[in-house]
């Protein structure tokens, strides 16, 4: 079959032809059209550390597609169709490897290790021995260190056209960390319009492990204004209070009666700038949820509507916790795909994840890993449309 460098559709031409051209296995490296705009693969191809940076498109069935790097797991696209079957794409991120590379905001999109969130002082004490990380947020160590998982060239094989495999061999004390670590991560965009994120770690020494994923999301499409009209819902009756710094108190607090308080759902800038000092020390929402526990399957954690669009996004996990992160700390400093600037609060995070700070709580969730045990751990992203 012949290599066609664009397809182009006319407004006659349906999308349901487009996605049989897709899965008629047509090369989609240089889509453009109307709705689905794929990024160029040559824009991730360079050398990285020794290693080669690709980029992987993904679709389904329903016509999503996502695409991703191996620099650091990173989701570069994710389009989604609304109620009147228009795709934008969700997700905060730059077109070629080049804007990751110097990114002022690191995160975009990424896999976070070895461990995802926040760790007091950077320093944590494991069978009696203290181990000191980098203090790269403060005085305190954040999201694996100052070249965590987000910035390594991962090991990439692509299984088939909506599964990416990725594998990883973090060395014992990289960043600090003790014990050699083999990871293992799959992305799987599925039929029923889910993308799956499945973890997996083995130790030779004992350790913590905290993974996660930081993309940022706008179901408007990225770039596309605030996240604050947006309606959310966390499936949680207690969150972990935090000190000016971020880190857990400790304390495991009730959402009764606070602005923490999204079991029902709520748009999201409802209250963010209540009088509460909580949101003032996060600057708004960037808080850890304490999830309701499923005996029976995978956690229900959240729900987000976007009401225009009616784009929704549903969150399961087999995590016990889950970060909101509101987007406080974008300026509109950063320009992203398609030269958009991403302002205030224009992104929401939603990371499943043991608690920040776990390996200084001992009442918190354990997220030590020993030697003949495996790490496991689940985050879908479901995506439906609500009218």
């Amino acid at each position: 079959m012949k290599f066609i460098p664009v397809i182009i559709l006319s407004q006659k031409m349906s999308l349901k032809l487009f996605i049989i051209f897709i899965m008629a296995g047509l090369n989609t490296d240089c889509i453009s059209q109307e709705n689905i705009k794929i990024v160029y693969k040559e824009a991730f191809e360079k050398i990285v550390d020794g290693k080669q940076v690709s980029l992987f498109t993904l679709k389904n069935r329903i016509g999503t597609v996502t695409q991703i790097t191996n620099y650091g797991g990173k989701v570069v696209s994710l389009w989604v169709q609304d109620k009147n079957g228009n795709y934008e794409d969700i997700v905060l991120g730059y077109p070629d490897i080049d804007g990751f590379l110097t990114a002022k905001e690191k995160y975009f999109g990424a896999l976070i290790g070895r461990y995802g969130n926040r760790i007091g002082n950077g320093r944590f004490t494991l069978n009696g021995k203290e181990y000191t990380l980098a203090t790269n947020n403060g005085a305190n160590h954040l999201h694996g260190g100052i070249k965590g998982y987000d910035a390594v060239v991962w090991d990439a094989k692509q299984i088939d056209d909506q599964t990416l495999e990725l594998t990883y061999f973090s060395k014992h004390m990289e960043e600090g960390y003790p014990g050699n670590l083999n990871i293992k991560v799959l992305y799987q965009l599925t039929d029923t319009n889910e993308l799956k994120i499945v973890y997996w770690a083995t130790t030779d020494k004992t350790t913590v492990v905290n993974l996660t994923h930081h993309s940022f999301f706008n179901l408007k499409g990225a770039g596309n204004g605030t996240i604050n009209d947006h309606l959310l819902l966390i499936n949680a009756p207690y969150y972990t209070p935090v000190d000016k710094g971020l880190i857990p108190t400790g304390d495991i607090a009730t959402v009764e009666d606070t602005p923490m308080d999204f079991r029902e759902i709520t748009t999201i800038g409802k209250r963010v700038n209540k009088d509460f000092e909580q949101l003032q020390f996060g600057l708004g929402y960037d808080h850890n949820w304490v999830l309701n526990q499923n005996l029976e399957g995978y956690n229900y954690a959240a729900k987000v509507i976007e009401p225009i669009s009616g784009r929704t996004m549903e969150v399961f996990t087999n995590e016990p916790g889950l970060q909101f992160y509101g987007g406080n700390f974008l300026d509109g400093s950063i320009i992203g795909k398609e030269d958009k600037p991403y302002n205030h609060r224009t992104a929401f995070c939603l990371e499943t994840q043991h608690f920040p700070d776990s390996p200084n709580k001992e009442h918190f969730p354990s997220t030590v890993l020993k030697p003949g045990e495996e790490y496991h751990s689940i985050c879908i992203y479901k995506f439906s449309i609500t009218k």
